[in-house]
């Protein structure tokens, strides 16, 4: 691992040659496969940063057929001597976070002497999950429709940031005022909870008691992250920075109201761990060969996912897509060429990783949305209007499917010259090269056109 021993002085400079920052971003509506990708990528790192979200992430890693879920921590801790840090934009659930390092420790992982955390995080506490859950049920009760929310707190959570009242990873260094911040926050959302959400209020000891018990095993893991990764940089050593969901989740970005409670684009990177805009040396974003969306929310491409014999049974079944933290299906369609378009630009993406291409082995014909019919208008970019979205009707250009399997090639020349054709068109639609393709869900199934940390 570099050193973590950093120079704050603006004026040193890392050497560009040397040091070169990578953000891997999910460009659909997450699910896209960034775990794997960073994983694969960590050998070029000397650490992993998570920058945005909380613990909603599902970040499936297979090394050597063995599956690891991971939900908070980064995915670098799954490579030796790699620092990970959960950056100022995370949200953190302190009760999780244990179970989660506890989890990998149980399966012979160094966790707490390679794992940082930043103080500016926001906590989510019991009451956050208790909002959270309410409001779900009061919207499906009173027909207003869910958002799919994961009912994990983390939406109430950066509420209170922003309203300026969060209670913070740094309050647990002062168990006095925690407590005061505690009760003041405690009463404003049993006011809540007992009243226009029609649930339980919470009491205040058994939270405060858990999280000062939570807070002598996480205080040793504070760190100043921005200033810890300037330092990995100036000693020459590269990081990535790890987004959670995907583009169009983005809650200034994606398809409103209908998305996640941060912002999970590319540029997020920079003020969800403390380091400047110019830090950001390449961007990659991840896509997944067809389209999955979790929860509700417009979704152009869709098809019937849920009914046997259809192309969408089969890329649900085949694909095995179910939610890694949720267990929900996921809903499966066609590639969206045209939303992809958006999340290029948004992302300003370098390069783009084609995932799970091998699930499209086998179909005798395969579509790709090229743009929509949008009140008798054709456009070939995904709008900004929720309601437009859902108004959308895809327009879809065909392409023969393909013999064979494409799983676990690792060689470009070795695909099916019809897998080539589809993905070469592709690239052509979204306006960013394709620099990888994903064939399996291990670490080692993967063709390299353009490695991100040296092209």
């Amino acid at each position: 691992m570099q050193s973590n021993t950093a120079s704050t002085s603006a004026s040193v400079r890392p050497d560009s040659a040397s040091a070169r920052n990578v953000v891997v971003v999910g460009t659909q509506w997450g699910d896209e496969g960034k775990g794997k990708v960073v994983d694969w990528l960590t050998d070029h790192a000397a650490a992993v940063v998570r920058f945005q979200g909380g613990h909603n992430a599902g970040h499936t890693l297979v090394i050597n057929g063995k599956k690891t879920a991971l939900q908070l921590i980064p995915s670098g801790i799954m490579r030796d001597c790699v620092a990970c840090y959960i950056g100022n934009g995370v949200v953190v659930d302190p009760t999780h976070l244990l179970s989660e390092i506890e989890r990998l420790e149980a399966a012979g992982l160094n966790v707490r002497s390679r794992l940082f955390i930043s103080e500016s995080c926001p906590l989510i506490l019991p009451f956050h999950v208790q909002v959270d859950k309410a409001r779900e049920a009061l919207r499906e009760n009173t027909g207003s429709g869910k958002i799919g929310t994961t009912g994990k707190g983390i939406g109430p959570a950066y509420e209170d940031k922003v309203a300026r009242r969060a209670l913070r990873v740094q309050d647990l260094k002062h168990p006095d005022r925690f407590a005061a911040k505690l009760k003041e926050l405690l009463e404003l959302h049993n006011f809540a909870l007992k009243g226009y959400l029609k649930s339980d209020a919470l009491e205040f000891q058994p939270i405060y008691e858990q999280a000062m018990k939570a807070a002598e095993q996480i205080l040793p893991m504070l760190a100043d992250v921005g200033v810890k990764i300037h330092g990995h940089n100036v000693a020459g050593g590269s990081v990535l920075f790890e987004g959670a969901q995907g583009t169009l989740l983005d809650i200034d970005h994606g398809t409103y109201p209908f998305v996640t409670s941060s912002n999970c684009v590319a540029g997020n990177a920079a003020a969800g761990s403390g380091v400047g805009p110019d830090k950001l040396h390449y961007i990659l974003g991840i896509t997944k060969a067809y389209t999955t969306r979790v929860g509700s929310g417009p979704f152009p491409t869709e098809l019937e996912w849920d009914v046997p014999d259809t192309v969408g049974y089969h890329l649900s079944t085949v694909g095995q897509e179910r939610g890694t933290v949720t267990g929900r299906a996921r809903r499966c369609g066609w590639l969206d060429a045209a939303a992809l378009k958006r999340s290029v630009l948004i992302n300003g993406v370098s390069g783009v990783c084609i995932t799970k291409l091998d699930v499209l082995d086998g179909l005798k014909e395969i579509k790709v949305c090229t743009g929509y019919m949008l009140n008798g208008q054709r456009i070939d970019i995904l709008p900004l209007d929720a309601d437009d979205i859902a108004a959308c009707e895809p327009i879809y250009e065909s392409f023969p499917g393909w013999e064979g399997t494409t799983f676990g090639i690792t060689e470009w020349d070795k695909l099916p010259a019809n897998a080539r054709a589809y993905l070469e068109c592709v690239q052509g639609l979204i306006g960013a090269p394709i620099d990888m393709v994903s064939t399996g869900p291990d670490r080692d199934h993967t063709i390299l056109l353009r490695h991100p940390y040296k092209g």
